[in-house]
């Protein structure tokens, strides 16, 4: 009876000890949970600061991009010693190129002499004597004058310093001459060149037939010349035969052999001048 009566009934409050264990296994998972917990709180953390480190890292890389590359730029140009404000002073504004005129293409300065003046007016001097072969002889002349009449200013002298011609015949005959020097190393031998109408009546004297009449023979007219009689053979003929005709002289047709007047192979004429003024027999 006894130990019956203190056995706890089956049902009704829990007791003490229960109590006690149950507490103890409630606290444990309680506790472990703030512990789980933590790492959660961390990583929640955690999370902004990493975001803000990558954005603070791409902001430190773009202001370096940023200032290394205007810098870099203007070392080079600091090397080649020329800014932009010179740069952008050199170049002209809108109007200024729209209405400006070409700039004259001159040498710097420092490349000019002081006394290129001098320089110059010899080089000038020099290219008017090459182009002067006859020296004094403009190679113009007037066609108003009458034949054996030629004002001094229409004649000039040739080479030989004594035989004058019309400036213009003159000229060509020159520039022949020098040819012929290059070949056989002389001038070209003359017997005879302008007459006067007295000249030319004391030849017409002297030669009848083989001279023409006072005013009508092309002596007069400054537009013929009589070579030498040694010129008229051989290779110094050939070549004057061949290469004559390009200065403007030859020995015109009627004086050749089966022409229309006497045979006369020294005489020679400038044949622009004497078809333009002279006596052109043909």
């Amino acid at each position: 009876m006894a130990s019956h009566s203190a056995q706890p009934a089956a049902t009704g409050s829990p007791t003490r000890r229960q109590l006690r264990e149950a507490s103890r296994h409630a606290a444990a998972p309680r506790a472990a949970a703030p512990a789980a917990a933590a790492p959660a709180a961390c990583d929640h953390r955690a999370g902004p600061l990493a975001r803000w480190g990558t954005r603070a890292g791409v902001l430190v890389t773009l202001a370096a991009v940023t200032v290394a590359v205007p810098l870099s730029q203007q070392s080079a140009r600091s090397d080649d010693g020329y800014t932009d404000a010179q740069a952008d002073a050199t170049l002209p504004s809108t109007v200024e190129a729209l209405t400006s005129s070409p700039a004259a293409v001159l040498p710097p300065a420092s490349l000019v002499s002081t006394d290129a003046t001098a320089v110059r007016a010899q080089v000038d001097v020099s290219r008017s004597e090459e182009r002067e072969i006859l020296p004094g002889c403009s190679g113009e002349a007037g066609t108003d004058s009458a034949n054996g009449q030629l004002p001094a200013s229409d004649l000039c002298y040739l080479w030989d310093g004594t035989t004058q011609i019309r400036a213009d015949a003159a000229e060509a005959l020159a520039e022949l001459n020098a040819m012929w020097v290059t070949r056989f190393g002389t001038d070209l031998c003359l017997s005879s060149g302008y007459r006067t109408l007295a000249e030319q009546r004391a030849v017409k004297a002297a030669k009848g037939g083989l001279a023409a009449p006072a005013g009508r023979s092309n002596h007069g007219w400054g537009l013929a010349v009589d070579l030498c009689s040694s010129q008229t053979t051989g290779a110094q003929w050939d070549w004057l035969n061949e290469n004559a005709p390009v200065f403007g002289w030859e020995n015109p047709a009627w004086a050749r052999p089966g022409g229309s007047g006497p045979y006369e192979r020294w005489h020679w004429e400038y044949t622009k001048g004497v078809m333009a003024d002279g006596e052109y027999y043909g």
